[in-house]
């Protein structure tokens, strides 16, 4: 693949958030039990972010066009860093983290074919429905800032009339990220 890595170190990425009919989003284990995640990919050279989306999308879990619809779209690149254990010091450009814009899905059928068979390394090996703050709570610890930020953002497109509650563990994980976090995210080109 060409990734697209810019002058500052982020890789240009996609992110997309899959939601149900009921509001429920779609939770993907990474192959091996290595966590839980939002589908996500990298942007290829000449590729818009909508392409990159489709072409993740049918890579990780065998989606295609029609069977969603984009209802929402990040306005900025989200971005975070990798912990240094995760640097590829081997490669070149060296990837500090990534820049990502993240996408809402809409669900077109109510029971899709999920498939994980159609490239040699599948990013996902299982998948559930989850509410719709349970992401945050699962994904690894240096994506949370991201997600929660993407789907702050994207929340009112997905609940007009409000965002759902926050879950009783959401003050405590708040604090504790809070206070293992220098900074805030950053946002822009």
């Amino acid at each position: 693949m060409n990734d697209l890595i810019d002058g500052d170190g982020f890789r240009a990425n996609v992110g997309m958030v899959l939601m149900s009919e009921d509001g429920q989003l779609f939770l993907g284990r990474r192959t091996g039990g290595r966590g839980w995640q939002f589908p996500q990919g990298g942007m290829c050279r000449g590729e818009s972010a909508e392409q990159a989306l489709h072409r993740e999308l049918n890579e990780e879990i065998g989606l295609c066009p029609g069977d969603v619809q984009i209802i929402g779209r990040t306005r900025h690149w989200l971005r975070y860093r990798l912990p240094p254990r995760y640097l590829r010091r081997n490669v070149q450009p060296l990837c500090l983290g990534q820049k990502q814009h993240w996408f809402l899905l809409r669900l077109l059928r109510p029971d899709p074919t999920i498939r994980f068979d159609l490239t040699a390394e599948p990013e996902f090996d299982t998948w559930r429905w989850v509410d719709y703050w349970q992401p945050i709570r699962e994904v690894i610890y240096f994506k949370r800032a991201v997600y929660t930020r993407a789907l702050h953002e994207l929340g009112p497109v997905a609940f007009p009339g409000g965002l759902p509650p926050y879950p009783s563990w959401w003050r405590r994980r708040a604090a504790l990220d809070e206070s293992a976090t220098v900074g805030t995210p950053q946002t822009g080109a």
